[in-house]
């Protein structure tokens, strides 16, 4: 008898309980949070007509990308970590997994770091604590992290159905708070003065730059697609619903962080993307503390799918721990995670270190498991072979080398094309080292696709 390799759910156990709506909200939450306002405020230092540009681009790329690999959820009924079996082997599948919980933690943690600075405001206008920034405001972050966490448990509690509950609710604030802030932005400063501010010489970025980190926020998603998509009722519900979402999201709050950001640019003359978060924005802006309590709600619906995913994650690497317990250790993980950039001199310079790695790893990880399943396999995944050591996806010792292999490649070819100036000024480094990734993967699993097919 063959050995099997822990425990993958067949497809008729998957219960299909998430309607259209469900994987709208899930996927316009996922972006409508305090992390995408601050991505729109960093990206402000290329101006407002190449930030918006690189925004729109950068997305519909990304997301389109994400559709593809929602379907692949949809079809399997399998999470986007243990489709990764089929592609990176089954022991292989452990490095995008680890690439998962790592990066989802990271921005789980960045999102509650950012939530802390509303509840330390808030802590500042009504008992007159130090706010962030001001000496002894560390403890108010302190306090706002663990009131985070607190929320963030209790998102998770019930697994995706608590996910799903959240995200009905959220959305609603974040279309109430982006209509209230929109109308305040543009009361403070008209469109025109906004596309007419150009930054600072020393702090202006290219489109480049603007496009790699969007990229790296953006193609996150596509990495937990499938851990969403295996619960739709419909394949359109899974595809176009996740785009829809997914893009009306970070256009919606990148735009408003990059409009925000320069409209207080402008009214104190000063940009400082430091303080391009959404709580020292909203209170310049004179918007108040109820604000601030909506932008601690929008944190939580979003780290509410970065857990779901770190968590799936983290079962297809531990197949004996049940999704709530792996849900409990990120969540917890995270929480320590979050006191790190107390400790850092600069949360920015960190934040953007943090998204160039995400690119660097996740670019040549994607192109690979989609040039798999779509061109490769042509969506013929045999579920049963999943957990079989010596079966279709052991390939060598549980491991696709050739997969390894095309990933490092992606990974020296992001490197390097961050030394061409043309690319690096221009159209960035992440979406070509994709290209380039995929293009050497499909040529090295091309001769054997007839083999992997006749299965």
């Amino acid at each position: 008898m063959q050995k099997s390799f822990g425990t993958v759910h067949p497809i008729p156990q998957v219960a299909r309980y998430s309607n259209k709506w469900d994987m709208f909200a899930t996927w316009v939450g996922a972006n409508a949070n305090n992390g995408t306002w601050y991505i729109g405020g960093v990206i402000a230092a290329a101006g407002m007509y190449t930030a918006s540009t690189a925004l729109i681009v950068a997305g519909i790329l990304s997301y389109t990308l994400l559709a593809f690999s929602s379907l692949m959820g949809y079809h399997t009924g399998l999470s986007a970590m243990t489709l990764t079996r089929a592609s990176f082997g089954i022991r292989g599948s452990f490095l995008p997994s680890i690439i998962n919980i790592v990066q989802f933690i990271g921005w789980a943690a960045a999102n509650t770091f950012i939530a802390a600075i509303s509840v330390s405001t808030i802590f500042h206008t009504i008992l007159g604590w130090p706010s962030y920034g001001q000496p002894g405001g560390q403890w108010g972050l302190i306090i706002g992290i663990i009131i985070m966490s607190i929320l963030h448990l209790i998102s998770i509690s019930l697994g995706e159905k608590s996910v799903r509950l959240i995200e009905r609710i959220g959305i609603i604030l974040v279309i109430i708070f982006v209509v209230w802030e929109s109308i305040v932005v543009f009361k403070t400063v008209s469109l025109h003065a906004i596309f007419a501010w150009q930054p600072p010489k020393h702090m202006q970025i290219s489109s480049g730059a603007a496009i790699d980190i969007l990229a790296a926020f953006n193609l996150a998603w596509v990495t937990a697609g499938s851990d969403f998509s295996r619960f739709s009722k419909s394949k359109h519900g899974a595809t176009s619903m996740a785009f829809l979402g997914a893009n009306i999201g970070l256009f919606w709050f990148a735009f408003i962080g990059l409009t925000a950001t320069i409209a207080t640019a402008i009214a104190l003359n000063n940009y400082d993307p430091n303080y391009s978060d959404p709580s020292t924005i909203a209170m310049r802006l004179g918007l108040g503390t109820l604000a601030l309590i909506v932008i601690m709600i929008t944190s939580t619906t979003a780290n509410a799918v970065n857990l779901m995913a770190a968590g799936s994650a983290l079962t297809n690497i531990w197949h004996k721990l049940s999704l709530k317990a792996s849900l409990l250790i990120v969540t917890l993980t995270a929480t320590l995670v979050s006191f790190i950039p107390l400790f850092v001199a600069s949360f920015l310079t960190d934040f953007i270190a943090f998204l160039d790695l995400i690119g660097m790893v996740l670019g040549p990880e994607i192109a690979i498991f989609l040039v798999d399943y779509f061109l490769i396999r042509k969506g013929n995944y045999q579920i049963s072979e999943f957990t079989k050591i010596n079966g279709q996806y052991w390939y060598n010792g549980g491991i696709n080398w050739r997969a390894i292999g095309s990933w490092i490649f992606g990974l020296l070819a992001y490197w390097g094309l961050g030394y061409i100036a043309l690319i690096k000024e221009t159209i960035g480094a992440t979406f070509v080292a994709m290209l380039l990734t995929a293009i050497v993967y499909l040529i090295l699993a091309w001769p054997n696709r007839n083999k992997y097919n006749n299965h």
